[in-house]
């Protein structure tokens, strides 16, 4: 008989709903499309003998559409296999604390993945707090640097293959970079936030409505990678000196203010706007090393989100180290499959003890 195994979904409801909607032309993704998501997500998960799907309820629709889902799945008799799904009991606060809080319990229920749909800010969020389980990732935010955007279908499939085993870890898993602010001196001394793919220092003074969506307000920026094909503020690096994301280094990039001399560097920093900044330098940030933080007015943004309003005396600093989550690469875990045929054999096994 195969092990039971457990996955745990983080469903930000409101992720692919925040003002960027406003500055930008951002993607609207639904309530009624991420219940369909996780009902994919359920759909390759229990094809490949996941037994228990642990998730969170929510105020915004999402938990009810895929009760709703799930008892017609039931009513039916549908042939196809989903697991069981659990919703955690927690209070609601509509803030990032629900998330916090799901992904400690899913983690005391023993779960042994994570499948976040959200943008960069709920996959960072998860990250703080998931330790050494895995996560998948799939993208329903706005500026998308971190999280896969595909079919949560295959995404299902190769998250059940790698929980399993079937595909050895060192194929299934890929460790990532992160970024680590700590304030060692001032008001806010021994506050820390990590960042998975951006830190900007900002020279807006307020976090105001959070997103960083002016380029002349970009002071100084911190990258783990930089896609040229990427969106947000790592295009920006992703113009002029593309790393990826199993690179030993990331990107420390100085901009230049109203008046200075610079590098014109044109980058989509959000869907539907591409804008021109000025570098001042740009230079490798290697991992390991702390190196202080030029700081004295203005904001800290951690994936695109300021969350830190500077105050005097305050002095921080940041390193790049290789402590970001673990994910599934959904592609490589596929071809592995394929090369082997082991989603015919695991589905097989699974057909058999049902």
């Amino acid at each position: 008989m195969p092990a039971p195994f457990t996955v745990g979904v983080i469903a930000n409801p409101a992720s692919g709903r925040d003002i960027r909607r406003l500055t930008s032309y951002a993607s609207v993704f639904p309530t009624s499309e991420k219940a369909n998501m996780v009902v994919r997500l359920l759909a390759g998960l229990g094809a490949l003998g996941v037994d228990r799907v642990l998730t969170l309820r929510d105020r915004t629709g999402v938990a009810a559409l895929l009760l709703r889902a799930l008892d017609t799945h039931a009513a039916v008799g549908a042939q196809q296999r989903w697991p069981a799904v659990d919703f955690i009991d927690l209070p609601i606060t509509d803030s990032v604390a629900d998330t916090h809080a799901g992904v400690a319990a899913m983690l005391r229920a023993g779960a042994e993945l994570i499948a976040v749909l959200g943008g960069d800010g709920t996959h960072r969020a998860v990250a703080a707090h998931c330790g050494r389980v895995p996560l998948l990732t799939l993208s329903t935010g706005t500026n998308n640097a971190f999280p896969d955007l595909r079919e949560a279908t295959v995404a299902g499939l190769a998250g059940a293959l790698a929980t399993s085993g079937a595909v050895p870890a060192e194929v299934a898993f890929t460790r990532n970079k992160r970024l680590v602010v700590r304030c060692v001196a001032g008001p806010n001394r021994g506050r820390s936030e990590i960042a998975l793919v951006d830190v900007c220092v900002s020279r807006q003074r307020f976090v105001g409505a959070r997103a960083i969506s002016e380029p002349s307000d970009i002071e100084t920026l911190f990258l783990t990678f930089a896609s040229p094909d990427g969106i947000g503020l790592s295009s920006i690096g992703g113009a002029w000196a593309p790393v990826e994301r199993t690179a030993a280094h990331g990107l420390h990039l100085r901009f230049a203010r109203p008046g200075e001399s610079g590098v014109p560097l044109v980058a989509p920093i959000a869907p539907g706007r591409v804008e021109r900044v000025l570098m001042r330098t740009c230079e490798r940030f290697g991992v390991g090393g702390w190196m202080p933080l030029e700081t004295e007015r203005g904001t800290l943004a951690f994936d695109g989100e300021r969350e830190i309003e500077l105050e005097r005396g305050d002095q921080y600093e940041i390193s790049l180290d290789w402590d970001g989550p673990l994910t599934v690469d959904v592609e490589r875990t596929l071809r592995y499959s394929a090369s082997r045929q082991l989603v015919r054999e695991v589905a097989n096994g699974v057909a058999q003890h049902t």
